[in-house]
This record gives C-alpha cells, structure tokens and sequence, in this order.
C-alpha cells in the first residue's frame, strides 16, 4: 500500500513540476465556499491491492492547477488541469484539451469507507463524482520544489521516503 501512494505521489509531483515550468501565471481571485476541497488529497477508495485502480483528485492553491488521476502500483492516467474559483464552484480549464468546465465541489465532514470527509464533485468530466479524504491528508504551505511537496506529502500520509 505504501509503495502504491508513493507511487501516485510522485506521478502527481512530476505533473505538478511540469505544469509550475509551463510559465503561466494565472491567478485565483476568489475563495472557493468550502476550504476543504483544496490543497488536500482525495481518493475514491483506499486500493485493496496492487492491481486496483482508484481515482485520485487534488486541487492546489498556490500554483491554481489539480489533477484527476485513475491509478495502480502498476499503471496510470491523470489529466492536469488549472483553475479558479467562484463560491463553491470550479471553473476548470484542461491544459491538452483547451476543454472548459463548471464543476461544483460539495465537501462535508463524513464518515464513510473509513474516511472523514466526504468530496461530490458536480459537473466534472473527468473523474468520478465521490471523493473521500483524511482529516490530516492537507498539502500545506509553500509548493516551491518537486522534494519540498514529496517531502510534505509523505508527511501527511505518515510514509516513509524513497531512498
């Protein structure tokens, strides 16, 4: 299990590197109703083995980019996308594509499958509509490296880093 977050971590980061080196600067200019759906990591089930495929969603606010990812220990997608914010919605522009879309995102406290919070994301194409997440599992401060944001998120997640 904890080869297989490690993992999507690190696909998650090489994404987010790459994106930060695009050189766009855009910028959110309003707060999303409900602070729990950023800079936190979502999953739609906790894998049950290393062949399972799970869905993984994350939305950063200091560069304002995310992520919708389905994923094993063995093999996986993702498609990044940027953002900004307008109450409890999301206006979502995906880097490949060009494609635009609206997603309202509903996060509550929960506890469902073992998790404490509960993400319903309304709108998107991408991903799947019910997300879960941990109270501890935050993205926190400054995103400046590809080793400050592995480092910070093994943190959160309580694994060990890869030598």
């Amino acid at each position: 299990m904890k080869k297989l977050v490690l993992a999507v971590l690190v696909t998650g980061v090489v994404a987010f590197v790459a994106l930060r080196r695009s050189g766009d600067d855009t910028v959110v200019t309003t707060e999303t109703q409900s602070k729990m759906v950023l800079d936190r990591i979502w999953i739609d089930h906790i894998p049950r083995n290393e062949r399972d495929v799970f869905q993984l969603f994350v939305a950063i606010t200091e560069q304002p980019f995310g992520i919708f990812q389905a994923t094993s220990q063995w093999k996986g997608s993702y498609e990044l996308f940027q953002y900004t914010t307008d109450g409890d919605g999301l206006r979502l522009v995906y880097g490949q594509t060009g494609d635009k879309e609206t997603v309202k995102a509903t996060a509550r406290e929960c506890s469902d499958k073992g998790m404490d919070l509960c993400l319903e994301l309304d709108g998107a194409s991408r991903g799947v509509k019910r997300y879960y997440s941990m109270e501890d599992w935050v993205i926190e401060g400054s995103v400046d490296s590809l080793d400050h944001v592995r480092a910070r998120v093994l943190a959160k997640l309580n694994l060990p880093a890869a030598e």
